[in-house]
């Protein structure tokens, strides 16, 4: 009897901790968001009235913001420092999808941070801005989306947790 009680104790702790795990993802999800439009303005203004080189400017952003975002920037500025890698946009997609797993966001903001990094670097600054702002733009929809899946269901997920572990022990028993 003691036993079971154990089990059923573990199995609904497991449940519910994965409940709140998923739910985590959710909040995270739009935090990284702001934090990365942040970044991108941060960029912007580097690259418009810091005159700073591209290296430089990830270099800096690496020590402004928290993991996985100072991660990437330094994985960038890294490959921007590195003989063998040429271009700018191939920097960018390997330093994405190299800390890609570590982050809560989902492919809509990989394809618009894909396509961004396809643009950096290309042009003059003017067009470099443009470039910033729509990719701000896009993820500021994606942020909107972000929070209303927060807001609908982070509070359902943690509850699912419970209750699906409590259906598993009432299975069990």
């Amino acid at each position: 009897m003691q036993l079971k009680l154990l089990g059923a104790i573990i199995i609904l702790i497991a449940t519910t901790w994965i409940g709140f795990e998923i739910a985590n993802k959710l909040s995270e999800r739009p935090r990284q968001l702001r934090q990365l439009k942040v970044a991108l303005q941060s960029l912007e203004a580097e690259i418009m009235y810091g005159h700073v080189a591209l290296r430089d400017a990830a270099t800096h952003l690496s020590y402004q913001f928290e993991k996985p975002l100072s991660l990437f920037f330094k994985k960038f500025a890294e490959r921007l420092s590195d003989s063998d890698t040429v271009f700018v946009s191939a920097a960018w997609k390997e330093s994405l999808d190299e800390i890609w797993k570590r982050t809560a966001l989902r492919q809509g903001e990989y394809e618009v941070l894909l396509q961004f990094g396809e643009t950096l670097g290309q042009h003059d600054r003017e067009h470099q801005q443009k470039h910033i702002r729509l990719a701000l733009a896009h993820l500021e929809r994606e942020e909107n989306d972000a929070i209303e899946m927060q807001r609908q269901y982070e509070k359902m997920v943690r509850s699912l947790g419970f209750l699906a572990g409590l259906l598993i022990v009432i299975l069990l028993m």
